[in-house]
């Protein structure tokens, strides 16, 4: 089954980071393999229905990052590198961006617990929607 790619036009963040967010996200996840080629830009274009210039800007930040490689005239591939990043550094992204959702919440009013069950919930229907 082919990794899925979807966007959303409510959640105020630009497509290309909804795209560069969702390989990131299936490569950490192994759901994109290394080598696997991803769609071409102007096929992705399409299935999305976006400009070609989105899909670009996405690609070429995630070869940036070391993410994929693009090679003229057969594709655009996940590396090879295996992990993105190292252990260490990906343990203080995740409690940096913990800690600010932590501290949105409480300015909401609202409880751990809460947010506990919300966030499972979330995770569920994911997890859920992946299987599918």
């Amino acid at each position: 089954m082919a990794f899925k790619f979807t966007l959303s036009n409510s959640s105020g963040v630009p497509y290309y980071r909804q795209i560069v967010n969702q390989v990131m996200y299936g490569v950490a996840n192994d759901l994109l393999k290394p080598g696997e080629r991803l769609p071409t830009v102007r096929q992705l274009a399409v299935d999305l229905q976006v400009n070609l210039n989105t899909i670009v800007k996405a690609y070429n930040e995630l070869e940036l990052r070391g993410v994929v490689n693009t090679q003229q005239g057969t594709g655009t591939f996940v590396s090879e590198n295996g992990s993105l990043i190292d252990p260490q550094e990906k343990q203080k992204a995740i409690e940096r961006v913990c800690s600010k959702f932590l501290d949105e919440i409480a300015s909401m009013g609202l409880s751990n617990e809460e947010v506990a069950t919300t966030l499972k919930k979330i995770v569920n229907e994911r997890k859920s929607r992946e299987r599918r």
